[in-house]
């Protein structure tokens, strides 16, 4: 069984819209709509893995981050731990710079069945804040 541990990140502007991206076809998950981030590396701390992530897939440098929430979810073939991050403000403007769609989705608007099912929590959460 896989354990994975995934630093996402919850990117707010000033309007109160979260930018999320679509998962590749072939990907766990597939086609569904996601929070950028990845995998924690062997050594590497949530924090550090959460900019390097959003650099590296959204092309933007985190200013500061707060945790949201964290989460535990069994699939029958992995354990994942999710750390969220609110990050309100950042360099850079986000894109899909590994040629994934990525959206402005007011928060209020977010549809959990858009997203993979560990995500339901955190998005009701969202909602609830709006």
């Amino acid at each position: 069984m896989k354990i994975l541990q995934i630093s996402t990140g919850i990117l707010r502007n000033a309007a109160g819209e979260i930018f999320i991206t679509q998962r590749a076809a072939d990907a766990h998950m597939a086609n569904m709509w996601e929070f950028p981030g990845g995998k924690i590396e062997e050594g590497e701390s949530p924090e550090l893995a959460l900019a390097r992530e959003l650099y590296e897939e959204v092309g933007i440098l985190p200013e500061s981050a707060l945790l949201f929430d964290k989460l535990e979810y069994q699939f029958p073939d992995r354990h994942i731990t999710l750390w969220f991050w609110l990050v309100d403000s950042w360099q850079g403007e986000p894109w899909g710079k590994e040629g994934q769609p990525g959206r402005w989705v007011a928060q209020k608007d977010l549809l959990a069945d858009e997203f993979p099912p560990a995500n339901a929590p955190v998005i009701a959460k969202l909602i609830e804040q709006a």
